[in-house]
Order: C-alpha cells, then sequence, then structure tokens
C-alpha cells in the first residue's frame, strides 16, 4: 500500500476480479473519529463501487466534497480474515 492513489486502487478492484476474489476491503479515515472505518465490497458490487469510487475521490483519495475523509488503504481477499489481516491487523 505504499501508492495509494485513484490508479492503484483501480488496479486493486482489477486484481482482485481476476484473481477470483470475493472482497475489496477499503479503509477510510474521517476527520473526527478516533478509529478508521472498514468498507468491504462483494465481488457483484467491484464494478459499481470502483465507478463510485473514481468519481467520488480525487486522485489522492481525499473525497472531492470534503478533504477530512480519506482512503488510507485497500486491498483484496477471499474472506474478512483477509481483509482484517492486511487493514487492520497490519
Amino acid at each position: 500500500m505504499n501508492n495509494l492513489n485513484i490508479v492503484n486502487l483501480e488496479t486493486c478492484f482489477d486484481e482482485a476480479y481476476n484473481n477470483g476474489a470475493r472482497y475489496v476491503g477499503v479503509k477510510i479515515q474521517m476527520q473526527g473519529f478516533e478509529k478508521p472505518e472498514i468498507i468491504v465490497n462483494q465481488v457483484e458490487n467491484f464494478k459499481t463501487k470502483l465507478e463510485y469510487y473514481k468519481k467520488a475521490y480525487n486522485q489522492d483519495l481525499t473525497l472531492r466534497t470534503f478533504n477530512g475523509i480519506k482512503i488510507i488503504g485497500f486491498t483484496y481477499g477471499d474472506t474478512f480474515d483477509d481483509i482484517e489481516s492486511d487493514l487492520i491487523k497490519a
């Protein structure tokens, strides 16, 4: 997760789909919250969710309408444990 930008988020979704992964996890930091939020997207929603992220977030993964919300991590996997391992326990 060294290169956190919209292009690499798109690559994550593409790799997840091409590798048959069931989930893409996205870690979001929000101003005023102590801990980040983890959103888990199911394979059936990959295309639509990626389109949403590309419209809603800037190149640097800050929300276009409020820079106090930013994507700070993403990964894919076959289980919630995979996502947790990469985004919470890492």
